[in-house]
């Protein structure tokens, strides 16, 4: 397993230098291989490397695409999963929220990426101790 992971990173390092060099570091192909870099560290353990290339990718695309953007939206989505990983609850959970909301809002409450939007943050507020929140957040309308 570990071979296969240390191949993906390499790849998914090599995708992104060369879309940087060919595309630019701000075209949205390249801020994907840049987000699959992250992922690759994640497969890793490396969540501080992942996080760090997560913000890049989030702070481009707000730039680029606007904070409620679809794209913008999953980047914060990943952020939040490194740092529930990180044992981060509460930035987890502030990042969560701002995506459920901003989900509900733009694509609709029962839209698939808003549900799930609304599962990670239950779980996230499982983990914090918030049973109570964590139940209504799954039970809203």
């Amino acid at each position: 397993m570990t071979g296969n992971i240390t191949d993906a990173v390499t790849l998914a390092k090599k995708s992104m230098k060369a879309r940087k060099k060919v595309l630019g570091k701000e075209h949205e192909d390249t801020l994907w291989s840049i987000a699959m870099v992250g992922l690759a560290y994640k497969l890793e353990g490396r969540w501080n490397a992942a996080e760090e290339l997560e913000v890049q990718v989030i702070e481009t695309r707000k730039t680029k695409l606007g904070a409620d953007h679809p794209s913008t939206l999953t980047s914060m989505a990943n952020l939040a999963s490194t740092y529930r990983n990180q044992g981060r609850w509460e930035a987890a959970e502030a990042l969560e929220v701002e995506v459920m909301e901003t989900r509900k809002t733009k694509l609709g409450a029962d839209h698939p990426d808003t549900l799930t939007s609304m599962i990670n943050l239950a779980f996230t507020r499982k983990d914090l101790g918030r049973d109570v929140l964590a139940i209504r957040i799954t039970c809203l309308p």
